[in-house]
């Protein structure tokens, strides 16, 4: 069964997203980059593509130039086990990005990322109905998900 693999295209800030995210990811590391010879398209000895991984999952990012840009069509959901993980990966990404609602976030290459505590399924999983509503209420009124915040409006509080 052939691999399946992230492409990520960017207009030329592949080799500065991709050093920014493998400095984020735990087990992450640059594999391979590649870069644009005399015959272009982009300017010889430029990055073309660096294939990289990020806590194991192959990604491959493209310097294609200006033609395509990111949408909220397609995120990365980032399940954290801990308020600790949630909030250095927020601060992280956020960094020159945007804060948008619900956990989702913009980094500054416009790349959209959820950033999820794990017990929010739990909590939202939970079978008492008035439970799990009172949990989607707060996470709608939240940017960053804040794990305390959540386990309140579950209990009731």
């Amino acid at each position: 069964m052939p691999k399946i693999t992230t492409f990520l295209w960017f207009d030329n800030q592949a080799e500065e997203a991709v050093n920014l995210y493998t400095s984020i990811f735990k087990n992450s590391k640059i594999k391979e980059t590649s870069r644009y010879g005399e015959a272009g398209p982009g300017p010889a000895g430029s990055v073309m593509v660096v294939n990289f991984e990020l806590n194991g999952q192959e990604f491959t990012a493209l310097n294609g130039g200006p033609n395509f840009k990111f949408t909220e069509a397609i995120s990365f959901v980032v399940n954290c086990e801990t308020q600790e993980e949630v909030d250095y990966l927020w601060e992280k990404l956020t960094d020159g990005g945007e804060e948008v609602q619900c956990g989702w976030l913009k980094d500054k290459f416009g790349l959209s990322w959820q950033i999820v505590p794990t017990k929010l399924g739990e909590l939202m999983g939970d079978p008492d109905p008035v439970k799990a509503q009172r949990v989607t209420q707060a996470m709608l009124q939240m940017e960053k998900l804040d794990i305390a915040g959540l386990q309140l409006a579950y209990e009731g509080k």
